[in-house]
């Protein structure tokens, strides 16, 4: 749809003074080039490989309002907008993020601020850093959501960010986040979106690992609309590990797109990947993980797992896990598995007096369980076995104070 990368362009062209002066330098600086890279490729098409299983200009295609409000930071540790960061952005901001993503470009363009999480060398975070994305107004509304991530030399830090809406309207976000983790840093990042069908949510991460470091990130798509998630993590550093696990429930018309590349570049790396689904009604689940082992990176240890569970018939599920190998002293595996609820394991729990629709949710929980119990930590898993539970016995849109089910 040409329309639909039209109006954004067309948008640019009356609003791009006030976004310039509404943001800063360093933002404003690659914005001409963001500009020339969507006018020319537009949203990208199922033709291009990364994004054939999402269609993107039809979810960009509504006219939204768009939204160029600061951010506001408020009590934060380590957090601050990019105007108030206590080291130099410029070295970092837009570094990571693939400028020939037409979906990224966007959000290059028209991001007026920009959250700064930083934590200086040596330094370990004692409690988590909680981002809270809420969606609310009385109109369409897109936003687009800027984060950095900087851990300096032996850093630690747990980063747990939440989208929520709490109005029914037709919400877009398009956000964007570059994390650079330096050499013996730690890093656990977890995302939990709970939205609502009205929503559309554009994810984009981009990291970069030092030597030694530790990186682990747990992507939970509880309830939503249509989602696409991408990341892609760069070992950069020999010693570097990487963790990519994520957890989809989805049902009704629901549609869940996560896609990822693990870049090993240098040898004596490990990463490893798990992603499950379970899809209901006519929910549709996607997933294409790549992992890439360049010349020269020996004794790479990679594994990578897709496991899903299509509760109904007319449910569908795509995979493609892929492995591509330029070394030859490695260990590296991957899998996917589609199914549907076994009939033996629901039968014995019947013969033993219990209900089949409770049967079937104990089954499904049981599926999901081994990505929660991979994180590590305690508060967090201990929470999202409630919100999974919540979610399989569909009481999670129905949370006190919400008027979307009333």
């Amino acid at each position: 749809m040409v329309e639909a990368a039209k109006q954004y362009t067309d948008f640019y062209a009356q609003a791009g003074k006030l976004i310039a002066e509404r943001s800063y330098g360093v933002m404003n600086a690659p914005r001409d080039e963001a500009l020339r890279t969507f006018s020319t490729l537009g949203f990208p098409t199922k033709k291009v490989e990364r994004y054939k299983y999402t269609d993107v200009a039809e979810d960009f295609a509504p006219n939204y309002g768009i939204g160029l409000t600061p951010l506001q930071v408020k009590g934060l540790p380590y957090c601050h907008r990019i105007s108030e960061a206590p080291i130099d952005v410029a070295p970092y901001y837009n570094r990571l993020a693939d400028k020939q993503d037409a979906v990224v470009a966007l959000n290059t363009l028209l991001s007026v601020d920009a959250l700064v999480i930083y934590v200086p060398r040596n330094t370990k975070v004692q409690h988590p850093i909680q981002i809270s994305n809420v969606l609310k107004g009385e109109q369409n509304t897109m936003v687009n959501r800027r984060i950095l991530i900087v851990l300096e030399q032996c850093a630690e830090a747990d980063i747990v960010i939440t989208d929520k809406a709490m109005d029914q309207q037709h919400f877009l976000a398009n956000q964007v986040i570059e994390v650079f983790a330096g050499d013996g840093s730690q890093l656990n990042l977890y995302e939990l979106e709970e939205t609502h069908l009205l929503c559309t949510r554009y994810s984009s991460i981009f990291l970069q690992q030092g030597r030694d470091s530790k990186v682990r990130h747990t992507s939970f798509t509880l309830f939503n609309g249509h989602t696409r998630n991408r990341l892609d993590a760069c070992l950069q550093g020999e010693g570097a590990e990487v963790v990519l696990n994520g957890c989809v429930i989805a049902d009704k018309t629901q549609h869940v797109d996560n896609n990822t590349l693990i870049d090993h570049q240098v040898g004596h790396c490990q990463s490893n990947e798990l992603y499950k689904y379970v899809l209901d009604d006519s929910a549709v689940g996607a997933f294409a993980g790549r992992i890439l082992v360049r010349e020269g990176a020996q004794k790479t240890v990679s594994n990578e797992t897709n496991a899903n569970l299509c509760a109904t018939h007319s449910a569908r599920m795509y995979t493609q896990p892929m492995l591509e190998i330029y070394a030859d002293d490695v260990k590296c595996s991957h899998g996917s598995t589609v199914g549907q609820i076994n009939d033996d394991a629901l039968f014995y729990m019947r013969q033993r007096g219990i209900s089949e629709k409770e049967a079937r949710l104990l089954l499904k929980s049981a599926f999901i369980t081994e990505v929660i119990e991979s994180i590590p930590f305690e508060p967090l898993r201990d929470r999202l076995h409630v919100l999974v539970d919540k979610r399989l016995r569909g009481e999670l849109s129905k949370c006190e104070g919400c008027k979307l089910c009333k």
